[in-house]
C-alpha cells in the first residue's frame, strides 16, 4: 500500500531544543508492547534508570516528574533515550509524533499534528495542503475501505484554494454539506466548552471568548483556511458514511470558529500557538473530539 503525505510534510523537521512547547512536557507517555519489552530487559548504566522510571501497569508508561516533564528529558530539552541508545530504542507515540495515520481510497495517508509548534508553523505556512506526494510504502491492510471521502475533501479542498472571500468559503461549504456550527447560539457552545476537559485550565479561560460570528482579520485568513484543510484531512478522511462525514465536518467547523474567536481576540501575533492550543486541548483529547461530534450527529 502506498503512503501519501500533504506536499508541506517533507518540510518537517523535530526542532528538539529549540522548542518552546516540548511535546516531553505534560503528555503521560504510554509504551506499546514490543517497545515495553525491550525495555524491561535493560539492566546496567542508563537502561537501568529507563526501567525504573516506568509504571508497568496494564498499559506501561513512563512516570513523569514533579514539573510534569519526562524523565528522560534533560535540562537542554534533549532526549536521554536518543542520546544513549539511538532513536531505535524510542517508543512508537516518540517516534513517530506528531504523525497521523489515515487509510483512504488511494492508500495509506500521513500527516502532522497541530499540537506541535513546529508543525502548526508549516500547516499555516503553506498553501500546499490538496497536493500529496508519494513518501514510501505500508503494509497491505486487512479491510477494505467502504466509503471513499476523497471525493468530498477534494471539493472541500478546492472551495478553500478558491478567489471567493473567506467568508463566502465557509458558507460555500456550509451549505454544500448542510452542516455549520450556527447550530448552535454562542451560548450553547460556551457552556460544552466549559464542560470539556482541560490540559491547562488558562486555556477554558481562552476558549470563553467563542463565538460563531468571530471576524478574522484580513491578515489571518488564510492561516484560518490552511487550519481548517488540516482538520478536514485529518478528521474527514477515516468516515464511515455521508453521515458520519458530515459530523466530522461539523468539528472541523467548530475548531475553525475557535480558533478564529481566539485570533479576533487575542490577536494575530502569535497565530501559531493560538493554532496549537485549540488542537491540543480539543482534538488530542479523544473525550472533547467526541462531544463536539456527537454535538452534529
Amino acid at each position: 500500500m502506498k503512503l501519501f503525505a500533504p506536499s508541506y510534510y517533507k518540510d518537517f523537521v523535530c526542532i528538539a531544543d529549540r522548542c518552546t512547547h516540548s511535546c516531553c512536557i505534560g503528555w503521560e507517555i504510554d509504551i506499546d508492547h514490543a517497545t515495553s519489552k525491550k525495555y524491561a530487559s535493560l539492566s546496567d548504566g542508563y537502561g537501568k534508570i529507563i526501567k525504573n522510571s516506568i509504571e508497568w501497569d496494564e498499559t506501561p508508561h513512563f512516570r513523569l516528574c514533579s514539573d510534569e516533564r519526562c524523565p528522560h528529558l534533560d535540562k537542554n530539552g534533549l532526549c536521554r533515550i536518543i542520546l544513549e541508545f539511538g532513536e531505535d530504542y524510542l517508543c512508537d507515540i516518540c517516534r513517530e509524533h506528531p504523525r497521523f495515520y489515515n487509510c483512504s481510497a488511494k492508500g495509506m495517508e500521513v500527516g502532522l499534528g497541530l499540537c506541535c509548534e513546529e508543525a502548526a508553523r508549516i500547516i499555516l505556512s503553506s498553501d500546499e495542503y490538496s497536493e500529496f506526494i508519494e513518501i514510501g510504502k505500508e503494509r497491505e491492510r486487512d479491510d477494505e475501505i467502504e466509503y471513499d471521502s476523497l471525493p468530498s475533501r477534494d471539493r472541500i479542498f478546492s472551495i478553500l484554494s478558491s478567489e471567493m472571500e473567506y467568508r463566502e468559503k465557509l458558507g460555500a461549504i456550509q451549505s454544500e454539506f448542510d452542516v455549520s456550527a450556527l447550530m448552535l447560539s454562542d451560548i450553547e457552545w460556551r457552556e460544552i466548552i466549559d464542560s470539556l476537559e482541560y490540559l491547562d485550565r488558562a486555556h477554558k479561560e481562552m476558549f470563553a471568548c467563542y463565538s460563531n460570528c468571530a471576524a478574522l482579520p484580513k491578515s489571518a485568513e488564510k492561516a484560518a483556511a490552511r487550519a481548517l484543510a488540516y482538520f478536514v484531512y485529518r478528521h474527514c478522511t477515516e468516515v464511515y458514511d455521508d453521515d458520519d462525514l458530515r459530523a466530522h465536518l461539523g468539528f472541523c467547523l467548530f475548531c475553525e470558529r475557535l480558533f478564529a474567536s481566539l485570533v479576533a481576540h487575542y490577536g494575530t501575533d502569535d497565530i501559531a500557538t493560538l493554532a496549537r492550543i485549540v488542537s491540543e486541548e480539543i482534538e488530542y483529547s479523544e473525550d472533547n473530539t467526541d462531544a463536539i461530534i456527537s454535538c452534529f450527529e
